[in-house]
């Protein structure tokens, strides 16, 4: 029963939104990650997502992508990212699959562990940081916080955050994410987001007692991360 992770699959079956336009090395990469997926992750296994996974824009459209990926082996457990349009309501979405679960203001069991987590957003600081963000940021740190404060209520000490945004700006210094991260004690935040260029300057290794594993796809070549055995 191991752990993993990735993030960002991007996915677009319909070829609406090809991603090699960024990078060649994202031609085909719904094949890379299924092939990748297939090689390692077993029936018994729990794979974490943290976001992107699909560019479908309503729930409707996006069925193709999420069934692509309930289909694959192991237990699923969900975030959402920033291009997620299709997200709709978390009670219906949770009624959707056997093997995928959506975490939004609450959270999921790994054998000992809550697995909690929230899409995260820009960051105070950073260069892309505008006022109107302000009012969304403090609202993710809330959803955080209900996530955490959920899986404490039922009893569980330890914690594994998900979070789509990464959780410093570019200077990596603390944020109010890194400070409920700490404050909870969590072990490890999986996090995305970040591609190209973005991807040569990151938060990865223990910080303060916690320890940051990025999974964007083009950063872990389209292999799911283990995380525990």
């Amino acid at each position: 029963m191991a752990l993993y992770a990735i993030s960002d699959l991007h996915l677009s079956l319909s070829g609406e939104k090809p991603m090699d336009v960024f990078s060649d090395d994202w031609k085909d990469h719904d094949v890379k990650i299924k092939e990748n997926w297939l090689r390692v992750i077993k029936e018994e296994d729990t794979v974490l997502l943290a976001g992107d996974l699909s560019w479908s824009m309503n729930l409707d459209s996006g069925m193709e992508e999420l069934n692509y990926v309930a289909n694959l082996p192991g237990r699923k457990i969900l975030i959402k990212g920033n291009h997620d349009y299709w997200w709709g309501s978390i009670t219906k979405l949770n009624k959707m699959y056997e093997n995928m679960d959506f975490i939004q203001n609450n959270f999921f069991a790994y054998e000992d562990y809550a697995i909690c987590g929230t899409r995260g957003w820009v960051i105070p600081g950073s260069n892309a940081f505008q006022e109107e963000d302000e009012k969304i940021y403090k609202r993710e740190l809330l959803r955080l916080r209900l996530s955490l404060d959920a899986a404490k209520k039922k009893g569980f000490q330890k914690f594994i955050v998900m979070i789509h945004y990464p959780p410093v700006n570019e200077t990596f210094k603390d944020s109010g994410f890194t400070e409920i991260f700490e404050e909870y004690q969590v072990e490890k935040v999986i996090y995305g987001h970040l591609h190209g260029k973005s991807l040569q300057r990151v938060m990865t290794g223990e910080r303060k007692g916690v320890e940051y594993i990025l999974t964007s796809c083009d950063y872990i070549d389209f292999h799911p991360v283990l995380i525990q055995e």
